[in-house]
């Protein structure tokens, strides 16, 4: 996937506006024919019969010719995964929520599945929109298949390119494996010492957004001081998401180019963030997008990461193989077997990369 900024006339903020509150209706039409079939007729209906109701759409709403056919199909190809992915819950033994309407301003992306498009220098062209600058600050290596674009909360405009690419990442192999061991006191300690501290964004921007939202609570819904307080409040979050996931990409491209092998703890992290007093701090580290980002990194690079079982990894000693229990607040592990005197999270990290090696061993 390659993503980059585009920058749309007025006129064609105007289109992509209208475009999207299409879509908006389209996909809140699509899960009322499907949630009413059920209900009413005890009827399943499914992507393809949902896709043949479209004509009868443009019919009703001739507005919807305005819109890229293919464009109108992803759409109801969208609520037929909203679909699968609740049934899937439902019977895994969880308890998931029914799918949703889209509400106004909740509907911010458009898929060209397969044509519609084209791409020439820093110009991007779109059927039914016209031609937009794109900023193509890197080449895009492959065949494009699909495109996205997709509107921020501030209002931003980026085009997602996915290509099919045979080409890997030269990265060279340096025969290194490593264990890391995430936390919220340091970001990540590596099985050979290293530590990389937590950035801490969104506690470093706190007292900012609160105040922000306090401006926002205070003013007349719909006002425009409420509009003015709310897009203040939009920019403080996308400049937080913004540095997180530059930081995360940038931690992951260092462990790519330096092991081979990467092992992380396979954390239930939605489990975790029912913990309230850690639940925000768990939340800014953002250890489930860097174990993802490293993968796929790792992937195109020809290297591997390797998840294990979390059990007891930081209260097992490293040196000789004994449990020795201790409290969270306990950062310095301390063997009364072997007499080994090492930081908690070094002592942890240390362990995940010997579960590693086991298991890639067996799976060879």
């Amino acid at each position: 996937m390659f993503r980059y900024r585009i920058y749309p006339t007025k006129a064609q903020i105007i289109v992509l506006a209208d475009t999207l509150e299409l879509c908006r209706w389209t996909y809140n039409e699509t899960l009322a024919l499907r949630k009413n079939a059920w209900e009413f007729e005890q009827e399943n209906i499914g992507y393809y019969e949902s896709k043949k109701m479209l004509p009868g759409w443009k019919v009703i709403k001739p507005e919807l010719k305005n819109v890229h056919s293919q464009v109108l199909q992803d759409v109801v190809k969208r609520v037929d995964l909203a679909f699968q992915a609740f049934f899937r819950r439902c019977n895994d033994g969880e308890n998931p929520g029914y799918p949703r309407f889209k509400g106004k301003n909740r509907y911010d992306s458009i898929t060209y599945t397969q044509s519609g498009f084209q791409l020439q220098d820093n110009k991007l062209w779109l059927s039914k929109i016209g031609a937009i600058k794109v900023k193509l600050h890197r080449p895009i290596v492959g065949d494009i298949k699909r495109l996205t674009i997709r509107r921020t909360c501030t209002g931003k405009w980026f085009v997602s390119f996915l290509v099919d690419t045979d080409v890997q990442q030269t990265i060279p192999l340096t025969g290194q494996s490593v264990g890391v061991d995430v936390g919220i006191k340091s970001f990540l300690t590596l099985s050979n010492g290293q530590d990389i501290p937590n950035p801490r964004f969104f506690v470093t921007e706190e007292n900012t957004l609160a105040k922000a939202q306090r401006k926002l609570s205070k003013a007349v819904k719909g006002s425009p001081e409420w509009k003015k307080a709310l897009r203040i409040v939009e920019h403080i979050h996308e400049r937080i998401a913004n540095k997180r996931q530059d930081f995360v990409h940038k931690v992951s491209l260092e462990l790519v180019r330096a092991y081979d092998l990467i092992v992380f703890e396979d954390l239930n992290i939605k489990g975790m963030l029912r913990n309230h007093c850690l639940a925000k701090h768990i939340a800014d580290v953002s250890w489930n997008k860097l174990i993802n980002i490293t993968t796929y990194k790792a992937e195109w690079a020809g290297k591997h990461v390797e998840l294990v079982n979390p059990g007891n990894t930081s209260q097992m000693c490293s040196g000789c193989g004994q449990i020795v229990r201790k409290d969270l607040s306990e950062r310095t592990h301390k063997c009364p077997f072997c007499s080994l005197v090492q930081d908690r999270d070094q002592n942890a990290a240390i362990n995940i990369l010997r579960l590693g090696l086991q298991s890639v061993a067996q799976k060879a």
